[in-house]
């Protein structure tokens, strides 16, 4: 059997923790861990789907007359893990700032109470969105195999509750939220993107939409479409600047096609239609359709 010199590995990987603890002015103390996991994210995220759609995405064996009483033991274990993971993002946050454990403490506990208060709308929102998916494909055969299989409907799951969670000013469980998200459906929506009622995503690999991107109600996506940022601003020491308004609004009842790639902030109004594989640029009037021939004829990017 080969050998290894592992102790020396171990060595010099303590070594290249260390600088990057030290550049990042991380804390030597011995402790437990400084920031939340992916791991228990994912179980949080699994148990509010099962909470919030029982008899669809809970346990196979769960019976009507069992629902309130399954719906109430998960939120409860989900939102006292969801606790230790906010508690864990606020003292992270606070590394370069220390705040006194009993105010984090006290802020972890109020953003966790809003966001439990938050989950009735969004299974609204939620309804609202495979409704939206049963009535804009004309393949889907009910509501439930819409819930069940559509990469869209999953990555709206994800996103009605990183949204919350980023409003609430837990930015990185949200993120992480989303990316769970993005690695199952291939849809990468930022949770700081506003989606209102009845939005549609139909297949929806290779979707991107940005963070500041604002979107209206019974909006329909298809596949490889961005709502991306067109350039982006740096301070005066060439640092980029982060939180501007910088990606498109799109209003009511709009239809993006096929790989159409919307930049800047841009506004699609109401109604209007946007053809595949279109470069939009520029604000797009209510009602127009907008399609690669009439791009090239008007001289538009």
């Amino acid at each position: 059997m080969a050998g290894f010199e592992v102790n020396e590995i171990v060595a010099a990987l303590r070594e290249a923790r260390e600088e990057w603890r030290d550049a990042q002015k991380r804390s030597r103390e011995p402790g437990s861990r400084e920031f939340p996991s992916r791991e228990a994210l994912a179980a949080i995220v699994e148990s509010l789907k099962g909470a919030l759609f029982p008899m669809r995405l809970g346990p196979p064996e769960l019976r009507h007359e069992s629902e309130d009483f399954y719906v109430g033991h998960t939120l409860d274990s989900a939102l006292q893990s969801l606790l230790i993971q906010a508690r864990l993002e606020l003292r992270y946050s606070a590394r370069h700032q220390p705040r006194d454990a009993a105010e984090i403490d006290a802020e972890a506990q109020e953003a966790v109470r809003a966001f439990a208060a938050a989950l009735p709308g969004i299974r609204r929102l939620l309804d609202g969105d495979v409704l939206a998916a049963y009535q804009g494909d004309p393949a889907a055969r009910s509501v439930d195999e819409v819930l069940l299989c559509y990469p869209g409907i999953l990555a709206m799951i994800h996103h009605r509750l990183a949204h919350r969670l980023y409003g609430l000013g837990l930015p990185l469980l949200a993120r992480i939220v989303a990316e769970l998200a993005h690695g199952q459906t291939g849809i990468d929506i930022h949770p700081g993107a506003q989606i209102d009622a009845g939005f549609f995503i139909d297949h929806g690999t290779g979707v991107v939409i940005g963070e500041t991107t604002v979107i209206g109600k019974r909006v329909r996506l298809y596949q490889a479409v961005t709502l991306g940022a067109k350039r982006f601003p740096t301070d005066p020491d060439g640092k980029l600047q982060k939180g501007l308004p910088r990606h498109p609004m799109v209003e009511d009842d709009v239809v993006i096609y096929a790989g159409a790639t919307i930049l800047g902030r841009v506004r699609l109004g109401k109604g209007a239609v946007i053809g595949g594989n279109t470069w939009i640029t520029e604000d797009v009037p209510a009602g127009a359709n907008i399609t690669q021939a009439s791009l090239q004829k008007a001289g538009c990017d």
